[in-house]
């Protein structure tokens, strides 16, 4: 609105002043009639000459125009496109997945050991464990997940992603009994693994109350046919 009362009246102080001067051109040039002519005969060809120049113009500054708009136009729609992308990039789906998904022996094999240490503990979270953290790695003295079982016990895992052919042996489970009940106060010690246990190591694990969870029963567990190790 206030532009429009602004464009009015410039248009309007146009126009009384274009009329005042008309008049008083008129009143001088009927005053001078020599001197009135010989500016009419130099300014009327460059009064024509403007207009002239203003017609060719007007065409030129359209097309300017109309190609700013649609550069314009154009930079708007890509700056909204650049945003909806962003924003679909950065939004926060909503985690419809399972905590863990029915892995097989071959998921798991095709994990590395971290990984697999993380989907141990996605199947505890699963089965309604909580406090659960990976704790594998250097100086983790034999235990790679904890957890608290529903019901308050201590849960103390150890993952071996062995190959179908090498075996879990005593050796192995007599490291992880040393510390499991000692160390990190288990009450349930469980060895998970994608292979099998040799004879002396599941006899030892019977001896120490260590649970042996080898390929068939991960398996079985992961796709919840199974029971878990503290089950």
């Amino acid at each position: 609105m206030r532009r429009t009362v602004f464009v009015l009246a410039v248009v309007g102080v146009l126009v009384c002043g274009g009329f005042l001067a008309v008049r008083e051109a008129a009143r001088w040039a009927a005053e001078h009639p020599g001197p009135a002519l010989a500016v009419g005969a130099v300014a009327l060809p460059l009064l024509l000459a403007l207009i002239v120049v203003a017609a060719r113009g007007m065409p030129r500054l359209r097309e300017l125009r109309r190609a700013a708009r649609a550069g314009r136009a154009e930079v708007e729609a890509e700056a909204e496109v650049a945003l909806a992308a962003a924003a679909e990039e950065t939004a926060v789906a909503p985690d419809t997945a399972p905590m863990a998904a029915p892995w097989s022996i071959e998921d798991f094999l095709a994990m590395d050991a971290d990984a697999f240490e993380q989907a141990i503990a996605r199947l505890c979270e699963r089965d309604g464990c909580r406090d659960v953290q990976v704790v594998g790695g250097a100086g983790d003295l034999g235990a790679d997940v904890l957890a608290t079982a529903s019901d308050g016990r201590r849960i103390i895992i150890q993952c071996k992603r062995y190959s179908e052919t090498n075996k879990v042996g005593s050796q192995d489970v007599q490291r992880f009994g040393g510390t499991c009940y000692t160390v990190h106060e288990a009450e349930i010690a469980a060895v998970v693994t994608t292979s099998a246990f040799t004879g002396p190591a599941a006899d030892y694990a019977r001896t120490c109350g260590i649970r042996c969870f080898d390929g068939d029963r991960l398996a079985a567990w992961s796709k919840g046919t199974g029971q878990a190790p503290w089950a």
